[in-house]
């Protein structure tokens, strides 16, 4: 069965970095185009990145110039690079697999920002 596992959230001051990985398995994971959502307390999950199987990117206009996907297919992994974190940012990331015609979804870690 499909899993997704995200790690690397924490507490962190205003402008400072952290990287979130999400490690899957069960999956094509190659074929698999993968991105990152995040919930806020009292808001909707929303579309933060999100990269195709051929490396293409795209993001949300909030965090362009601060957040940057990656993955490595050797690895089966996706990542999350967040530089000049804001308090906005603050909330629980997801990691989102969508292979074939299904998505697929990891458990959340929290990113919290605040000084």
């Amino acid at each position: 069965q499909v899993q997704l596992v995200e790690s690397g959230g924490g507490l962190v001051q205003p402008g400072g970095s952290l990287r979130l990985s999400c490690a899957a398995s069960g999956m094509y994971f190659s074929l698999a185009d993968m991105a990152w959502y995040r919930q806020a307390p009292g808001k909707e999950r929303e579309l933060v990145a999100a990269i195709t199987n051929g490396g293409n990117t795209n993001y949300i206009d909030a965090v362009k110039g601060r957040l940057t996907i990656s993955r490595d297919n050797a690895k089966k992994a996706v990542y999350l690079q967040m530089n000049n974190l804001k308090p906005e940012d603050t909330a629980v990331y997801y990691c989102n697999a969508h292979a074939g015609s299904r998505n697929y979804w990891g458990q959340g870690t929290q990113v919290t920002v605040s000084s």
